[in-house]
């Protein structure tokens, strides 16, 4: 990140840490939760700032010649660096909030990356899109009306198209240069937006939350980035108290929500927070994702007061949706066991989330599995 790009995102929680400034200096870690930033001095980064992110890099300097690998610690997840070959940079634009970046890497196809951090690649999106989407929509009956808040790519979007009873489905993504670089380097994905039930809102989800009529949706799904910038609003309480209230009763939200290794305190502080404002139940579960930090990343679902929703057991299965197995390409990771089996938690992350609530607690508990 050049420039002071990095300054104002920290998170709610700080927490201590050192970093290499890139001149030997040590310089105190302001957050865990910054976005990615590079080094200035570095020539690299003077041509994709992104690609020296601790996340990428370049087998040969922009001159063309053979040089050192480059990497650096992202203080979002300190002391890692998970480097992906790139065969050939196809675009990098900066956009009106933040910088957009393709390329085709050599093991996992062609990557998304926003401000530095990578959200999805050809390989494994698969992984994330599918259980971000069918975990909500499986656990009710018959869902009609769905919201897609960010997910400018298109992935969540083509996901929902497989389940036939849907008639609606808004999708408000603050960024066009993402949707337009989606349907140029990923039309796999984009072809979600071609479904005549999308309907497209450019714009912040925030203010049109604000403006949707109460208990209109019977599932909401956040695909949004990292906590840090504009998406800080996303996991505060105001913006969960907007979700709940477009909701209808016993509707769903399905949420992203980090890895379990890295940001367990981001994890309890959602959790608490969507304890307090949803009244149905509260449940936490995970997939793998390889190029995600940690390999892995978490999902918050929630559910409002009303008719009871199993999370766990799948009401509305899959196999049994019609021509959902099959819709514009077969699922190639979600299924029903799948499903399930993503609500069981390690014992250390019940062990931390646990100490979240208290146990006599009249609220609704968070559900560990």
């Amino acid at each position: 990140m050049e420039g002071g790009a990095g300054r104002g995102l920290e998170c709610q929680k700080i927490m201590d840490g050192k970093a290499s400034d890139g001149n030997g200096l040590v310089e105190a870690i302001p957050s865990c939760c910054l976005k990615a930033r590079a080094s200035a001095p570095e020539h690299e980064a003077k041509c994709h700032s992104t690609v020296v992110s601790g996340w990428f890099s370049e087998s040969q300097s922009c001159s063309g010649k053979s040089g050192k690998q480059v990497y650096f610690n992202n203080p979002m997840w300190p002391g890692e660096a998970h480097s992906l070959k790139i065969e050939k940079v196809l675009y990098k634009e900066k956009s009106e909030y933040q910088e957009v970046l393709v390329f085709e890497s050599s093991a996992y196809g062609k990557v998304l990356v926003l401000d530095g951090i990578v959200q999805l690649t050809e390989k494994d999106e698969c992984a994330y899109q599918e259980m971000i989407t069918h975990l909500p929509l499986c656990s009710i009956p018959s869902p009609k009306n769905v919201l897609v808040v960010g997910g400018g790519d298109g992935g969540v979007l083509s996901e929902i198209s497989r389940h036939s009873s849907v008639e609606h489905i808004d999708i408000c993504e603050i960024d066009k240069m993402v949707i337009d670089v989606s349907k140029k380097f990923f039309p796999d994905l984009a072809v979600g937006f071609e479904d005549p039930r999308v309907h497209l809102h450019v714009g912040d989800a925030v203010e049109f939350l604000w403006h949707t009529p109460q208990g209109k949706y019977d599932a909401i799904i956040v695909d949004s980035s990292d906590p840090v910038g504009p998406a800080q609003e996303l996991v505060e309480k105001p913006f969960f108290e907007t979700i709940a209230r477009a909701l209808r009763p016993g509707g769903v939200l399905c949420n992203m929500a980090e890895s379990m290794w890295l940001h367990t305190h981001l994890i309890q502080d959602m959790l608490s927070i969507c304890q307090e404002t949803f009244r149905g139940s509260v449940h936490y579960a995970w997939t793998s994702v390889p190029t995600y930090p940690s390999g892995v990343i978490g999902f918050l679902i929630c559910s409002t007061e009303g008719p009871p929703v199993d999370f766990i057991n799948p009401i509305n299965p899959i196999e049994k949706v019609e021509g959902a197995l099959n819709h514009k390409g077969e699922l190639k990771f979600y299924n029903s066991e799948i499903h399930s089996a993503a609500f069981a938690l390690p014992t250390f992350l019940k062990r931390e989330v646990s100490l979240l609530h208290d146990a006599t607690s009249s609220t609704p508990k968070i559900c560990l599995s």
